[in-house]
Parts: structure tokens; C-alpha cells; sequence
């Protein structure tokens, strides 16, 4: 699952790359406005704006939400504890043990039977 996920994520991520290269800027409307360079675009003065804009869009809320799936199953994995952790859980099975052999020091012992 988490393979399937990052590939999306890897994909959304350098197709948003790639798409926001081939836009123009605000600063190419200016020219296009006035006539120059109209005619010699693949859609048109304005006409990839607003595809290129919710193709942009889209892709970038696949990226958010990938990240997010992301995030929330690798923190879910079971990754090694803390090394405080780790020392709590010593102590605690110290404990344990230290009680283990009291309560076998506790109980009367059973003589041995001659063979």
C-alpha cells in the first residue's frame, strides 16, 4: 500500500513540477493582450489557462493528500522505541523479575527424596 502511494506521490509530484514550467507568467498576458505572440501558442493567447490552471490544481491536491496518506502510515509502522523507552521496559522486566524471585524464595522448599 505504501509503495502504491508514494509512486502516486513520486508522479504527482514531478508531473506539478513539469506543469507549472509550462505555463506562462502573469507578465506574458501583457504581450498577449496586444497581438504578439497570440497566434503562435499551442492553445491560443488565453486558452491553456484555464485547463493548465485545474490540471495544476488537481495535481497539486493529489501531492497534499499523498503526503498526508504518507505521513500517517509511516507513522503507524512499528519503528524501534526510544532509548528511554527501551530503559522503562528494562526496568519494568526487572521489577518482574526481582518479584519472580522472591515469591520462589517464599515458598517452602520440598526435600529431596534419597535415591
Amino acid at each position: 500500500m505504501i509503495q502504491f502511494i508514494l509512486i502516486i506521490h513520486m508522479v504527482a509530484a514531478v508531473s506539478l513540477v513539469a506543469l507549472v514550467l509550462l505555463q506562462q507568467g502573469k507578465g506574458a498576458d501583457m504581450g498577449a493582450a496586444f497581438g504578439s505572440g497570440g497566434s503562435q501558442t499551442l492553445f491560443g493567447s488565453r486558452g491553456s489557462a484555464n485547463f493548465l490552471t485545474r490540471l495544476t490544481a488537481g495535481l497539486a491536491t493529489t501531492f497534499f493528500l499523498t503526503s498526508m496518506l504518507l505521513a500517517y502510515q509511516y507513522a503507524n509502522l512499528a519503528a524501534p522505541t526510544s532509548v528511554t523507552d527501551q530503559q522503562i521496559q528494562v526496568q519494568a522486566v526487572d521489577e518482574k523479575a526481582q518479584e519472580a524471585t522472591k515469591e520462589s524464595e517464599s515458598k517452602p522448599q520440598l526435600p529431596e527424596v534419597p535415591q
